[in-house]
């Protein structure tokens, strides 16, 4: 579809994004949230609902739920409480979930974007805690579905955004965000292959410059960000498709076929008074403290974009490196580890951001797992620094050994291999003679004035002093023996 076309319409996305919480046990009963055990086997009376069972609030869950409100800017709710949804699903034995619909525990807040055109804060609706359903698989037997009932009554929160989104784009970079700040304050692991992180998208269109919302529908159970992208991607040209050609876009619940990146028609969509919501009886309403909520607030760790801001005004790290620092949480605590014990900042983010995250890509582990203490990184920049060592023979030949050792330094491991850099003018003359010696056309060229040659003979001194050579001192010399010749012919 020509852009032209598309230019004539706004997008206008709200989304839904359920995350399932952290806790140990379900939402109203002590059974095991872990994931992976054989079906059926993390269930209770309570999770089975049998005739006289009572639920018990997660407190747990209640804290997490607040705690990402605060994180997000949201106001929290201090009276709320639970309500019955009414509804039939095979992997719902009540017959009902269990969710806040009134009265949900966070209300408002923002959630801050950087897409191509810009950066801009995305309103949110509100927050709320509710239970998840189970599963049903249609695909093990011809002729039945299998229902596992181990996620039924799993905690999740619920965040629900202002229809303020006008673009796949921004869409993607709010579910990233949302999935950044959970993992972060560490309330969920954010993991959307397990199930842990899902969104519905709303999507419609409107002529631009039209206020009024169009006919929305809604693309349930998105479970990659590829798919949220590729999802909305479909549904906002299969929108402009129909009112183009004259057609009526119905309101519908559909659903995302990723073979071929396209969304089909489950449902008409319910409304909220199909699901006859009324008050949970045998739930108390929660009344929450404002030293309760204090005290959740006090014991969050400080955010990713205060972070950045520190990093950018106090280390004058530039922005890439800010964020590249503060990409997870676990990047973020090894570089604030290492900064006692050294103050070259740009050092530390070049090392983080580079060899470090190289190393963790190409063996599959997360940065928690990196075995190369504060303490040795602290020393092997500390020796660069000093000019004793290359900082390429540092990443490709000390780092290998330092990951293998954490009781080793960067200065056992230059020493024992004849790493460290030389200073001794001559030593460093008879690689630099040699490196004139075999490009003497590169040195005329020099002597006429391509002065930007320097740094092919630097580099070949490297390679002939394999690393050892100080490049600082290589290229005054450098540039006085390559004076010298020029005077001399």
């Amino acid at each position: 579809m020509s852009d032209i076309l598309l230019g004539k319409y706004e997008a206008v996305i709200g989304l839904e994004i359920h995350v399932q919480l952290a806790t140990k046990s379900k939402l109203f009963c002590g059974d095991s949230t872990s994931f992976g055990a054989d079906p059926n086997t993390h269930v209770s009376p309570i999770t089975l609902a049998h005739p006289g069972t009572l639920p018990k609030l997660n407190k747990k869950a209640v804290e997490y739920a607040i705690k990402l409100g605060l994180a997000c800017g949201c106001r929290i709710e201090r009276f709320n409480y639970f309500a019955r949804k009414n509804y039939f699903y095979p992997d719902l034995p009540k017959g009902w979930q269990t969710t806040q619909h009134t009265t949900p525990i966070c209300v408002g807040g923002t959630i801050t974007v950087k897409t191509e055109n810009g950066i801009r804060d995305i309103q949110m609706h509100h927050i709320h805690m509710e239970e998840d359903a189970g599963k049903s698989a249609h695909d093990i037997y011809e002729d039945s579905t299998c229902v596992d009932l181990n996620r039924a009554g799993t905690p999740l929160v619920e965040i629900v955004s202002e229809p303020d989104m006008h673009s796949a784009d921004e869409a993607w970079q709010y579910v990233n965000e949302i999935r950044k700040i959970v993992r972060w304050i560490g309330i969920s692991d954010g993991n959307m292959e397990e199930g842990s992180l899902r969104c519905d998208a709303n999507v419609s269109i409107r002529l631009k410059g039209d206020t009024k919302l169009g006919t929305r529908c809604e693309v349930k159970n998105l479970n990659s960000t590829r798919n949220i992208k590729k999802a909305i991607e479909y549904e906002i040209e299969r929108m402009v498709k129909m009112a183009e050609d004259g057609e009526t876009i119905l309101q519908q619940t559909r659903s995302f076929n990723a073979d071929n990146d396209t969304t089909f028609s489950l449902r008409d969509k319910e409304e909220a008074n199909d699901y006859r919501y009324f008050p949970e009886p045998d739930l108390a309403p929660l009344n929450l403290s404002e030293e309760y909520i204090q005290s959740l607030k006090n014991s969050l760790p400080a955010l990713p974009k205060d972070l950045q801001q520190k990093y950018q005004t106090e280390f004058a790290l530039s922005e890439y490196d800010a964020e590249q620092l503060c990409a997870e949480k676990e990047i973020a605590d090894y570089f604030e580890s290492i900064l006692p014990l050294s103050k070259h900042h740009k050092a530390i983010a070049n090392w983080i951001n580079g060899p470090l995250k190289h190393y963790c890509n190409e063996h599959k582990i997360a940065f928690s797992e990196l075995s190369l203490t504060p303490q040795q990184l602290a020393e092997t920049i500390a020796l660069i620094e000093e000019g004793k060592l290359n900082f390429s023979v540092a990443s490709s030949q000390v780092l290998p050994e330092l990951l293998k050792d954490k009781t080793t330094s960067a200065l056992e491991i230059a020493t024992t291999r004849n790493l460290l850099q030389t200073s001794n003018n001559s030593e460093l003359e008879e690689w630099i003679e040699a490196a004139i010696a075999k490009m003497p056309d590169k040195v005329k060229e020099y002597n006429k004035g391509k002065k930007g040659l320097i740094g092919l003979f630097v580099g070949e001194v490297k390679k002939l002093s394999k690393g050892k050579a100080d490049p600082k001192k290589v290229t005054e010399l450098l540039q006085e023996k390559l004076a010298q010749n020029a005077n001399n012919c």
